[in-house]
């Protein structure tokens, strides 16, 4: 690593340390302090098993890979920047979709350190480090060919429902069901998962360091943030605000599905020098 990239990593670190903490506070405080959340009923009971996914899960994964995302252990670096994704994505959703509340300042805050440790910590990270076997060895087009149809589909999904309202007038469910002037759900995946998905599986087929690079922070935040989603699902079930469970099985699919190029992906990963 050369001077700029280790100030890059070095600042990252401090960072992601912050936002590990401040996560712990924001999701303690959602579970435990009453009136917090202000938006309807199913709304409210989604951030609370979404609370419990950062609390017992996320932040302390990402206080692990933290301490141990050092030079000379991508594996871990891959694990370190995936949950920086994880905690990007998941306050963007506090910030952009819950009804004003207390903790307003504290997700403006976990929103934008995410954002500004996750591009120092990329820009720390030189993928032609990467030994070239490690990317030889890997089932890129299993791997790429997953990405790629969750990429799509979700694209689909969205595309479909906005036809929908753009030809008769027909809300989006997840627009009627949260009360959301807009769909953040759709703005958030079409922005921030979709393509690196969908660049990261074309680099991937590849060969391309870089796609080894998107691939593993994109399926880690994927393995992670997908266990959120089941237990908002259920914490909504649980809540009576919802009849059924059947989004457990699509998250189950993607989140298994995630964690198996994780594995895929992480397992022969070498480095020709220490990154």
């Amino acid at each position: 690593m050369n001077r700029v990239e280790v100030r890059y990593m070095k600042y990252a670190r401090h960072l992601s340390y912050v936002i590990a903490s401040l996560a712990i506070v924001a999701s303690a405080g959602g579970l435990w302090l009453d009136g917090l959340y202000r938006d309807n009923a199913f709304v409210s009971s989604t951030w609370i098993g979404n609370d419990w996914v950062t609390l017992l899960v996320a932040a302390p994964l990402l206080l692990l890979a933290t301490a141990k995302a050092g030079p000379g252990a991508p594996r871990m670096r891959l694990v370190w920047m995936g949950m920086l994704d994880y905690m990007l994505y998941n306050y963007a959703f506090y910030l952009f979709g819950s009804a004003f509340n207390w903790f307003f300042f504290l997700y403006v805050l976990l929103f934008g350190l995410s954002v500004w440790a996750l591009v120092m910590a990329l820009l720390s990270f030189d993928p032609e480090t990467i030994d070239a076997h490690s990317v030889a060895v890997v089932p890129t087009r299993v791997v790429a060919g997953f990405m790629m149809f969750v990429g799509l589909m979700l694209t689909g999904v969205y595309f479909t429902q906005w036809l929908s309202f753009a030809t008769g007038g027909d809300l989006p469910p997840i627009v009627a069901v949260t009360g959301h002037p807009t769909n953040v759900v759709f703005a958030l995946d079409l922005s921030l998962v979709v393509p690196v998905l969908v660049v990261g599986a074309v680099l991937l087929l590849r060969r391309r360091p870089w796609g080894y690079v998107l691939a593993g922070m994109g399926n880690v935040k994927g393995s992670v943030y997908m266990l959120a989603l089941s237990a908002a699902t259920i914490s909504a079930y649980r809540a009576g605000t919802v009849d059924a469970m059947t989004e457990v099985a699509l998250w189950a699919f993607i989140g298994v599905g995630s964690a198996s190029a994780t594995v895929l992906l992480l397992r022969n990963l070498r480095a020709t020098t220490a990154t």
